[in-house]
């Protein structure tokens, strides 16, 4: 059936329960997984310091996303392995989160996606947005959402 899942997880509770759930899932089915970490880009901003120190701000913004998402893969890996699920850790910066999932699950030739949704309400996706049904209007790849 499903043989590749992408699990995009950040450090929430709720990624906890993604981990877990996908890879309980990814046992059963005999599937790998990819933990997949989208980091928002650096916001531009004008910056009228001298370039060095432009340049510094990128790199920091840079090495404290690297180190979250390494974070984050990390825990997940150790779910996996513990389980006897491969695993496979991918980790990018990214202007769209939605458009990201989609096109790392596409790449990476998953076949199925595996996220969590915060549940907040039509007042909540109004003001915040949702990536889950951002990914589920976007591709054409089997979602199990979990709540």
């Amino acid at each position: 059936m499903y043989k590749s899942i992408l699990v995009p997880v950040d450090a929430s509770e709720l990624s906890d329960k993604a981990m877990h759930a996908s890879v309980a899932l990814a046992k059963q089915l005999g599937a790998s997984i990819t933990g997949f970490v989208a980091e928002p880009m650096q916001p531009v901003v004008v910056d009228l310091r001298p370039r060095g120190r432009r340049d510094d701000g990128a790199r920091e913004h840079e090495a404290m996303t690297s180190a979250h998402a390494a974070q984050v893969l990390s825990k997940f890996e150790a779910v996996a392995r513990e389980a006897g699920v491969p695993f496979t850790g991918f980790y990018d910066q990214v202007p769209r989160i939605d458009e990201a999932i989609i096109r790392v699950a596409e790449e990476r030739g998953c076949d199925l996606i595996v996220m969590v949704t915060h549940g907040r309400g039509a007042f909540g996706e109004f003001l915040f947005g949702s990536h889950t049904k951002a990914v589920l209007a976007g591709s054409k790849l089997p979602l199990l959402v979990l709540h």
